[in-house]
């Protein structure tokens, strides 16, 4: 506007964007300050969807925490539940069975792809690509239908345990696995096609929304959003953990750092996953287990009724049949996917059921002020999450439950250098470059 001595006066406009607004993918505020379409400076503000995670772990035993882990990140919830496995692991000194390392990997690798198809998908319908959000939705659905017909859930799982997993790979997987992978990449092709050489996709991400190696360096960034600047650290491959360091894969850089690279290397990553599920599924160790003892079996709410009458004689060597959710979980299963340790590991639920010893172990880790004990001391175990370093830091007093539990949430050092990615762009790129950091409200704000 113009002043009274005809000097022509520039003044910028404040602009609120959240914490109620669809394309927040959770709730935050951007407070954004703009010269017409330009923008000129961004000041995130977080902390609408503050869990409590830290707190409500430490009053709770050490396994009860397990549900929470899955609130961090709830796109890929079973890489929280491995990684705040692993350092509980680490802080009690025990090995999980080589078993259980490849079903923790696989699972994993399964969760890292849905989560990037998720990533992609929303990115790409709120620059109009509607059809690409459809496509990636239904790979999301096959791989779901493996999570569920392994975990029994599909999205907050609950499926690790401190020295294992909950269940053992149910009869079949093998070829289900394959047909939903061989889908997958199906998919990913289309997408593939769809988007990138797409003129108007690649003219709205391509020098937009850049992320310099520099900043990201000096904001602490990982995962995709620093791969896709060119600094080549992932945890799988620096410190590698479970079985990795057994696995063949690449891991997929980018160049400028911008909207455009982090699709790319979002969608290479997937691709890599894939190739890493299938080297985990063919050197997998174990196979066919037979029944112990006889091969007697009882449906489990027999044996559990019989044992509360006292009929108990003759029980130590029954197999229980169990409900679909804990197949997997049967005595024959029982040391392929938990550590032989008494003091971690809760029984099979034949045993549970069928002996005293067993309800006794049973009982003893799951009643208040037991449980399971680590060593007074503390540690640090990461695992590489879909957006990037995933630590969990706890400390022990030698008590059933967690003194301190500190997580690394990887998006959160995405968010703290978001505004050098929306900086200087339109307006009309502040939806989409926030969709590339892929930031997830229940990691971030914890």
């Amino acid at each position: 506007m113009s002043s009274a001595s005809g000097i022509r006066e520039t003044r910028s406009m404040l602009l609120n964007i959240g914490p109620s607004h669809p394309a927040m993918h959770g709730v935050i505020r951007l407070i954004t300050e703009l010269e017409g379409e330009r923008v000129v400076k961004v000041n995130a503000e977080i902390g609408y969807l503050h869990r409590a995670f830290e707190k409500s772990c430490e009053n709770s035993t050490w396994n009860q925490s397990m549900p929470y882990t899955d609130r961090l990140n709830y796109v890929s919830p079973l890489i929280n539940n491995f990684g705040y496995c692993a350092a509980v692991e680490k802080l009690l000194g025990i090995e999980i069975p080589e078993r259980c390392k490849y079903i923790r990997v696989i699972m994993s690798e399964i969760s890292r792809i849905t989560d990037h198809l998720t990533c992609i998908a929303a990115s790409a319908m709120e620059l109009g690509a509607m059809t690409a959000f459809l496509y990636f939705m239904k790979a999301r659905e096959y791989l779901y239908d493996i999570l569920d017909e392994t975990a029994g859930a599909r999205v907050t799982i609950s499926y690790g345990r401190i020295g294992g997993v909950k269940a053992d790979l149910p009869d079949g997987i093998e070829e289900r696995l394959e047909l939903a992978l061989k889908k997958t990449e199906k998919e990913i092709h289309e997408v593939d096609l769809l988007l990138t050489r797409n003129r108007i996709f690649v003219d709205r991400t391509r020098n937009v929304g850049v992320l310099s190696k520099e900043n990201a360096f000096n904001y602490s960034i990982t995962g995709p959003l620093a791969r896709s600047a060119g600094i080549s650290y992932d945890v799988r491959k620096a410190f590698p953990y479970f079985v990795y360091d057994r696995m063949d894969f690449e891991v997929p850089l980018g160049e400028l750092g911008d909207n455009y690279d982090r699709y790319l290397v979002r969608m290479e990553e997937m691709r890599q996953s894939i190739r890493i599920i299938r080297q985990c599924m063919q050197q997998i160790p174990g196979g066919p287990v037979s029944l112990d003892m006889g091969g007697n079996t009882m449906e489990s709410f027999d044996l559990v009724d019989q044992a509360k009458l006292g009929h108990t004689a003759g029980l130590v060597g029954v197999t229980s049949t169990v409900e679909p959710t804990l197949e997997g979980s049967e005595r024959p299963f029982h040391d392929r996917i938990l550590v032989k340790d008494k003091q971690v590991s809760l029984p099979n639920k034949g045993d549970t059921y069928g002996n005293i010893e067993g309800l006794m172990n049973h009982f003893k880790l799951v009643m208040s002020a037991h449980g399971i004990r680590p060593p007074k001391g503390d540690t640090y175990f990461a695992v590489e999450g879909a957006n990037g370093e995933l630590g969990f830091y706890v400390v022990s007093d030698g008590k059933d439950r967690p003194y301190r539990v500190r997580v690394r949430p990887p998006c959160f050092f995405g968010m703290a250098g978001l505004h050098t990615m929306l900086e200087g762009y339109m307006v009309a790129d502040i939806v989409s470059t926030f969709g590339t950091i892929n930031m997830i409200a229940g990691e971030l704000d914890r």
